[in-house]
């Protein structure tokens, strides 16, 4: 069986679509675990009604505020052998959940399953988001999405698919750390999991200005870049090397108050000239043309100017090079 689990705050008006999509899924072994993250609107309702008309469909009340203690409780009452998570205010294409579990019985344990992604809106796509899309659905479809973990979160929250055992091993959803599900993806990452994917559309992404990943704090730069940071000194800093930091703009600005922090030693290069020579935070900027001097130095790149980004990943042979981290 499935376990799909599901928070749910003050999303009444696009809960029969998304329960819709998911009772016509050609898949039928599933259960689904709503967790009512005290909604103010009439979502409580529009579940308990799904949940008369089904036995499949359980509806929790969460017990503490947040995305978080809701997936935790729905998780800890889930009895399937395989768990994904949807979002409230989504959709499921029909083959989503037969897909996903294939994939599984293909290929065993340690194995991600996932799929690519469509978003939409009532109010058109922004350029950012479809870019994101585009980038997002690129990686799953050379299944290479953990190659570019630190510029963004590489696996879509509410389409992966992971049996239960392996979810465990990853931590399950016992981690408090915001963005929960960038977090997770850190966490599947370092356990070794192995990405496959369904090579067609098979989640859709409602995208609307009051959804929560654009209005809560919980995900906003304050929160990824720190994790991120965490994650590099964690998993993948070596010590014996040289680090570079390039670029102090608000992102290498950010970076590297946490490196100070922490007491890593860093050097921090850029090709402003407008900020070489400069001190920052106690650490003098210098020029980008240094990096020659250092032999395999590992580098923090957090340069956004596509031009500049071009021009610097040429010399660093990117994305070839395995030494270059972009925080992007």
């Amino acid at each position: 069986m499935i376990s799909i689990i599901m928070p749910v705050f003050n999303t009444a008006e696009f809960l029969p679509a998304c329960i819709d999509s998911i009772l016509n899924q050609s898949e039928s072994n599933w259960e689904l675990i709503a967790v009512n993250d005290f909604s103010t609107d009439n979502s409580r309702a529009v579940l308990e009604y799904y949940a008369i008309q089904d036995d499949r469909i359980q509806v929790v009340d969460n017990n503490e505020k947040g995305i978080i203690p809701a997936l935790k409780l729905g998780y800890s009452i889930s009895k399937g052998k395989f768990i994904t998570r949807m979002d409230s205010d989504d959709l499921m294409s029909t083959d989503k959940l037969a897909s996903l579990k294939n994939i599984l019985h293909v290929n065993g344990k340690g194995t991600l399953a996932t799929g690519l992604v469509n978003y939409f809106s009532d109010e058109g796509i922004k350029a950012g988001y479809k870019k994101y899309e585009l980038w997002l659905n690129q990686l799953s479809e050379d299944e290479s999405n953990f190659n570019e973990i630190y510029k963004e979160c590489v696996i879509p929250s509410p389409c992966w698919m992971i049996h239960r055992s392996d979810f465990e091993l990853c931590g399950s959803f016992n981690s408090e750390e915001y963005p929960e599900d960038y977090d997770l993806v850190f966490r599947f990452r370092k356990a070794g999991l192995n990405v496959k994917t369904v090579k067609r559309v098979i989640h859709y992404w409602r995208d609307y200005a009051y959804r929560t990943s654009r209005t809560s704090s919980d995900y906003s730069d304050n929160t990824f870049i720190p994790l991120k940071v965490k994650y590099f000194l964690s998993d993948d800093y070596n010590h014996e090397r040289e680090l570079i930091l390039w670029g102090a703009g608000k992102k290498g600005k950010s970076i590297a108050k946490i490196l100070i922090k922490n007491k890593i030693l860093f050097r921090w290069l850029t090709n402003n000239p407008k900020k070489i020579g400069h001190e920052i935070y106690g650490v003098i900027i210098q020029n980008s043309e240094i990096l020659k001097e250092f032999d395999k130095p590992q580098i923090i790149f957090c340069i956004s100017q596509k031009k500049i980004e071009s021009q610097v990943f040429d010399i660093l042979n990117y994305p070839m090079s395995k030494n270059v981290y972009h925080f992007c």
